[in-house]
């Protein structure tokens, strides 16, 4: 007989036919309930055993954790919150779970200590629910492009260029780490190494993504990408999952209006496909915040924060626009703010990010023309020669989600961005030459996956909403 996942046997109302499940033991109560669940939705399959003709040894090994296979007539579920169950007429344990040493028992775990056995919290029904949403939401973006007609580009996970300019990159090297061969002057020869030239983990893939658009138009990425920060926040990866589309013949305004819309479609999408998943979660966040003060619970439950987002337009306001809110507000002159604003040119950071959107506007909010000197290279700049076409988009409880930008698309100008940023342009001749040949007005953003993620999920840590976390000083599994 062909298994069944028990999502499909849940999604129907047909009874009295024979089927075949397998999964991992949630509970076994009295010798004769069975919670069993393969992953393919929150919901477990009851599975009633007759424990008289059961061979005892059998009945053994039917701890939480093991693998079992069944089969059996599925049947309307006589106890209550469950539609379906199996009467099981045959039943084998094809993988034994010490309850003596297996850690995952039926309570509630820390977020700390699931971080601990990450090979095994996929198995709890708050990771389960995560990676599922996780999958849909992946599945929304290339559908989204797909439906504009982009094409997808695999960028290169091996680079030679920082396209950030930060200089937070992980070298990627086969020399010997203790005794490397030197250049005459006793610099590393990374003429020796195996790209005969220094390299690291792309920190970004707009620069190849920009190539193939002023060819193909419309191009999109979505793949890993890593920075060197020493960062142990709440919403930092060592690595990471970006999405970033590129666009010719596309301006600031055009930019702002496919990232508002995509941001709505994938929620949207999520909000229909996961909804038992969304649900779950909602309530753990409920369960969640009845210990924190009343002031910092949201003001949202989940589905009604996310069913906000997809309802409204997001408030575009100007950077300059943003520093005269904040200098004004009570938390800067009242000094609650850890980093005050004094002055234009401060470099936002998330607490003024969430007082704009969650405080000020109570709306997603996207800011544009952002001081060129706190911005990349390669954001067009605006004629007052202080300011660059560039838009940052601001989530509730994230900050900043989406950074984007027209790109300039002068020669000169962007020759001179350069050289103010200490960027060799002869590294960067291939880039410069697509403004050299055919250069047009073109824009593209850049979305962290994993804060979109933990936006629409409600999980506190971005590092719940990735399998395996790559964080300083952790990189297990």
């Amino acid at each position: 007989m062909k298994r069944s996942k028990i999502k499909e046997i849940l999604s129907t109302d047909s009874f009295e036919y024979k089927a075949k499940v397998a999964g991992w033991v949630r509970t076994f109560r009295n010798n004769q309930f069975i919670a069993l669940n393969d992953g393919s939705v929150l919901t477990s399959l009851q599975l009633v055993v007759d424990f008289e003709s059961m061979d005892k040894e059998l009945i053994k090994n039917i701890t939480t954790g093991a693998a079992i296979i069944a089969e059996g007539t599925i049947v309307p579920s006589q106890g209550r919150g469950q539609t379906h169950e199996m009467k099981c007429e045959k039943l084998e344990v094809v993988g034994t779970s010490d309850p003596e040493v297996y850690p995952l028992q039926p309570k509630r775990h820390s977020m700390e200590f699931l971080r601990d056995i990450a090979h095994l919290r996929f198995r709890t029904n708050t990771f389960s629910a995560v990676f599922r949403v996780r999958s849909t939401a992946a599945y929304a973006i290339h559908k989204f492009f797909t439906e504009k007609g982009f094409v997808y580009l695999h960028s290169p996970i091996i680079t030679g260029s920082d396209a950030e300019g930060a200089g937070e990159m992980f070298r990627v090297t086969t020399l010997p780490p203790q005794n490397p061969p030197t250049t005459e002057e006793g610099a590393v020869d990374y003429g020796q190494d195996f790209f005969g030239s220094e390299t690291n983990l792309t920190v970004s893939g707009q620069l190849e993504a920009e190539l193939a658009a002023l060819a193909l138009s419309d191009v999109y990425t979505f793949g890993p990408t890593f920075r060197a920060e020493n960062s142990n926040t709440t919403r930092h990866l060592a690595e990471f999952w970006m999405i970033e589309p590129e666009m010719a013949f596309c301006d600031l305004e055009g930019d702002m209006d496919l990232a508002e819309e995509m941001l709505k479609y994938v929620i949207a999408y999520v909000m229909k496909n996961n909804e038992e998943d969304l649900i779950f979660l909602e309530n753990r966040l409920l369960q969640e915040e009845k210990s924190k003060p009343q002031h910092l619970r949201s003001e949202m439950n989940l589905r009604d924060k996310l069913a906000f987002c997809v309802d409204n337009d997001f408030v575009r306001l100007s950077y300059t626009e943003a520093i005269d809110i904040l200098k004004n507000c009570k938390p800067n002159k009242k000094k609650k703010f850890q980093y005050l604003i004094e002055e234009w040119g401060a470099d936002l950071q998330s607490e003024h990010e969430r007082f704009l959107v969650e405080k000020h506007f109570k709306k997603p909010v996207i800011l544009i023309d952002y001081p060129k000197d706190i911005k990349a290279f390669y954001m067009r700049m605006n004629d007052d020669g202080k300011t660059v076409r560039a838009m940052d988009i601001l989530f509730p409880g994230i900050g900043e989600i989406v950074g984007g930008s027209q790109r300039e698309e002068r020669l000169e100008i962007l020759k001179s961005r350069m050289e103010e940023m200490h960027i060799p342009a002869e590294e960067m001749s291939w880039y410069l030459d697509t403004r050299r040949f055919g250069t047009c007005e073109h824009a593209g953003f850049g979305l962290g996956f994993g804060r979109l993620v933990q936006f629409i999920t409600g999980m506190g840590n971005i590092r719940d909403v990735i399998p395996f976390p790559r964080t300083p000083g952790n990189a297990k599994f």
